[in-house]
């Protein structure tokens, strides 16, 4: 039997193990110790009140009573929006509009080539995946000027990137070593607390030194 939003009876995540955008998501839960029943779905065999409740059939996807969202970015926004606490989003509306317009060029500008890099013939990959190195490189400045990406805090920005940071072995991007400042921005991410209890079983071996080796 189908279950309607409204009763569902906690905050219910439906997320993929290893999708990027689910990831992000998990990592706002874990930094703002947001209690919510996560479930990871297979596309491939989703469940029945999943696809009555998400008829996108997306992930993520967020219940929360009458409320039903599958867009990862109106997630991230909601979640920090109602749980305030710590606030991921400066109260300033040049601020927010400022980090939301980072947020899309990493939504339209990155992310579509880590899909590109997981699901093309090798002569595309390999384009986007030198394209993909390049757009982070182009940023080094921002990464060396302050402890997080325009930002003395963390913030939803840091949400988005540290989920395509983590992959980068798995994709199969090495950094040089101009990238010193990208590389100890990275570290700071991965070695926070949400980070870790962010990462599905899956995950955690994406950023293995043998993840290329893994396939």
């Amino acid at each position: 039997m189908a279950i309607t939003a409204s009763k569902k009876p906690v905050m219910t995540i439906f997320s993929s193990e290893t999708g990027i955008e689910s990831h992000r998501v998990r990592m706002v839960l874990a930094e703002k110790k947001i209690s919510a029943e996560i479930e990871f779905i297979d596309l491939d065999e989703p469940p029945e009140d999943f696809i009555d409740l998400n008829p996108y059939g997306t992930l993520p996807a967020l219940i929360d009573r009458d409320l039903v969202l599958h867009n990862s970015r109106i997630v991230m926004e909601y979640l920090d929006e109602r749980f305030p606490h710590p606030p991921l989003c400066s109260v300033d509306p040049v601020s927010r509009a400022r980090f939301r317009t980072i947020i899309q060029r990493i939504d339209d500008d990155w992310y579509p080539l880590v899909e590109e890099i997981e699901n093309s013939a090798d002569k595309k990959a390999a384009k986007a995946r030198k394209l993909l190195k390049e757009r982070l490189m182009s940023v080094m400045p921002v990464f060396e000027a302050q402890p997080f990406f325009m930002s003395d805090e963390l913030t939803l920005v840091d949400c988005a990137l540290a989920p395509l940071l983590w992959r980068l072995p798995s994709l199969g991007i090495d950094l040089s070593k101009q990238a010193d400042a990208l590389k100890a921005y990275s570290k700071r991410l991965f070695e926070r607390e949400s980070f870790l209890e962010s990462l599905s079983e899956e995950e955690k071996y994406l950023n293995a030194e043998d993840a290329r080796l893994r396939g």
